[in-house]
């Protein structure tokens, strides 16, 4: 269940902010699916067509170093949410797409129930995957209001799950399963997020738009199908969709100014990981430039992604930071932002605020990740430019990996950004540093 509302509380922080006067931002997280490490034109796409995104970056802040949480769907929105290392959130890998089902541990707290306590109002507005069973579904982690879809993903047209059988619908407002046979799902979220952000209201907002864009399947508009007919498959599908993307964000963040809560609000844009190679998006089709890697594992080129932040007027505006920073941060980024007290759970992210406005080092000596659970999980620890990773598995199919020798794989992302040589038995002094920070977190987590 959500944290209770505490009105003493969230008018002591009012009167605070007013007090010191500073009113609170409102806050948009926008959280992309499956877009590739490089798939902008601020990030050097030349065959992309991204306009607003990229003008979002010219207002704000771009990040070169930003690692997703996970480089799964579920768990990458565990960290997010939680501030906290997706295992030790309880989402090691995907929850269940099947109704009925739990998913994140109701205990953990989200910036939903933390900005619900300071008062906010709090909208959920497309993907979920975080749980499928009352207690687990937006409304009963920290969000007043919640519309979309609850499993990993879902025809954008009949919004029926787009995976196996047996075929079931998937379309929720608030908990209640609702009915939009034939309507384009991503119009359908943008008058959502435009409803929600044009309502009468005494508090600031936090608004989650979890687009499941530009995830398979990928269902561009005929506008962008027309643009992009030059190129080959699956770069062609892949830009189709992503630009729609874009176009949508674009109207939405038009709203946004028009009705005149630019400088209120705190934008946050990222990807969940990296694109996919699966079967269902045609093998490919993101683009994750020198990196190895796609999503479901562990290399650069399933972790390191898009990553904007913007608030005019307080944040710098036209930047690049190339810090090494981590999806898990933005919970504590945000509660400084905001002036939250400290939270009462432990979070593995840190506040990336002085990252953003100072061009502070990075507050991280090191960065781990854990994908699944047990022997065969994947793991890697980041320190300085050493990377270490443990069950690697490479889906974009750029290398070979021997399963007797390559089980763990040193890197040194300097002088090899594509990971593509095995530094284990050149530099075991490394490697076993890097072991030493995994069995920690490991008997941590466990």
């Amino acid at each position: 269940m959500p944290r209770p509302f505490h009105p003493l509380l969230a008018a002591a922080f009012v009167l605070l902010s007013l007090t010191l006067g500073r009113a609170q931002p409102n806050v948009i997280i926008i959280y992309t699916d499956d877009q590739g490490s490089l798939d902008l034109g601020c990030y050097g796409s030349d065959d992309l067509q991204t306009p607003h995104l990229d003008a979002l970056a010219q207002r704000g802040v771009r990040f070169t170093q930003m690692y997703a949480p996970s480089a799964i769907c579920s768990a990458s929105r565990a960290g997010l949410l939680t501030g906290r290392l997706p295992a030790r959130a309880g989402v090691p890998g995907n929850v269940s797409s099947y109704q009925g089902k739990a998913g994140m541990p109701t205990s953990e707290i989200t910036i939903a129930e933390m900005l619900g306590n300071l008062g906010y109002e709090t909208g959920h507005v497309g993907k979920w995957h975080l749980g499928y069973s009352p207690e687990t579904m937006p409304n009963g982690q920290g969000f007043d209001y919640s519309f979309g879809h609850m499993g990993g993903c879902i025809d954008n047209y009949s919004h029926f799950f787009y995976w196996n059988g047996p075929n079931r619908h998937d379309l929720w407002q608030n908990g209640e399963e609702i009915w939009r046979d034939g309507q384009f799902f991503g119009d359908l979220m943008v008058d959502e997020v435009k409803r929600f952000l044009s309502q009468e209201r005494k508090a600031p907002f936090f608004l989650y738009w979890a687009i499941n864009f530009p995830h398979y399947p990928m269902q561009g508009t005929t506008k962008w199908r027309k643009v992009y007919q030059h190129l080959s498959s699956p770069r062609r599908q892949y830009c189709e969709f992503m630009s729609t993307t874009d176009e949508l964000i674009g109207e939405v963040l038009g709203h946004l100014a028009d009705l005149g809560l630019e400088e209120d609000t705190l934008i946050i844009f990222q990807s969940d990981h990296g694109h996919s190679t699966e079967e269902r998006a045609f093998f490919g089709g993101g683009n994750a430039g020198p990196y190895r890697g796609a999503k479901g594992g562990l290399f650069e080129g399933g972790l390191r992604v898009p990553s904007i932040v913007s608030w005019p007027g307080h944040l710098p505006e036209g930047e690049v930071r190339q810090q090494m920073v981590f999806g898990c941060d933005w919970f504590p980024t945000i509660a400084e932002l905001c002036e939250a007290p400290p939270s009462s759970q432990h979070l593995d992210g840190k506040s990336i605020v002085s990252v953003i406005q100072d061009d502070a080092p990075s507050p991280h000596p090191h960065l781990y990740w854990q994908l699944g659970k047990g022997p065969r999980a994947q793991w890697a620890v980041r320190r300085g430019e050493w990377k270490l990773l443990g069950n690697p598995r490479d889906n974009s199919h750029q290398g070979t990996l021997d399963p007797k020798k390559d089980h763990r794989f040193l890197v040194h992302l300097k002088e090899d950004l594509s990971e593509s040589t095995n530094r284990i038995e050149t530099a075991p002094d490394q490697a076993e540093a890097l072991q030493a920070i995994r069995d920690r977190y490991r008997h941590a987590i466990d």
